[in-house]
C-alpha cells in the first residue's frame, strides 16, 4: 500500500496577496495572532520542514511537536529532530495516526502540494516584496472549508484572515 495514502498531510503557511511568503529566509511580517494560530493547530502533531526553515525558527526544535527536518546532506543530524534525507524519507517518518503539518520552506511546500489533503492558509491582505512564493491555489482542486476572520488589531494595520481548504 502507498504510505502517502494512509497518512494525513496538511500545509500551514501565511501568504500575502501576491503569494509572497518570505524574503532572505525570513517571514515578511510578525503577526502575533498568526503565531498563536500556528501553535494551536500544530501542537502535539508532527511538523515537517526543510533545514533552512528549521534554522529560521526562534525556538529549535519546536516544542510539543515531533520535528522532522529534511536535509540534502546524508547522515546530517540535528539534536531533538527526526532527520529525513528526501521527501519520501519524511513521508516514511510521518505520523500514521495524526495529521502531519508541512511548515516550509517554498521547495518543501511545492513538493508536498500534490499530496496534501488540507491547507491552513493565513491570507495577509497586502502585497509584499519577496523572493519566495507559495503555489497558486486552484478552485478546481481545493474547496474552502472555513474562513476565520482576524480578531486582533495588528500594530501596523495589517489585515488578514485564516482559511482552511480541503482537496476536492
Amino acid at each position: 500500500m502507498n504510505p502517502v495514502s494512509e497518512k494525513q498531510f496538511s500545509i500551514i503557511v501565511a501568504v500575502a496577496h501576491n503569494n509572497a511568503i518570505g524574503k532572505n529566509n525570513q517571514l515578511l511580517w510578525h503577526i502575533s495572532e498568526d503565531l498563536k494560530h500556528f501553535k494551536k493547530i500544530t501542537a502535539e502533531h508532527t511538523v515537517i520542514m526543510g533545514k533552512n526553515t528549521y534554522f529560521s525558527l526562534p525556538i529549535k526544535p519546536l516544542p510539543k511537536r515531533n520535528n522532522i527536518v529534511i536535509s540534502d546532506i546524508p547522515g546530517e543530524k540535528i539534536a531533538g529532530c527526526i532527520m529525513a534525507y528526501s521527501i519520501e524519507d519524511a513521508i516514511d517518518n510521518a505520523d500514521p495516526e495524526n495529521e502531519n503539518f508541512i511548515i516550509g520552506g517554498a521547495s518543501i511546500y511545492r513538493q508536498f502540494f500534490g499530496i496534501a489533503q488540507k491547507l491552513y492558509i493565513t491570507y495577509v491582505h497586502s502585497n509584499f516584496e519577496a523572493d519566495t512564493f507559495f503555489p497558486e491555489i486552484s478552485d478546481k482542486e481545493w474547496n474552502i472549508l472555513e474562513i476565520i476572520p482576524q480578531k486582533e488589531e495588528h500594530p501596523e494595520g495589517l489585515k488578514y484572515d485564516f482559511y482552511v481548504y480541503a482537496r476536492r
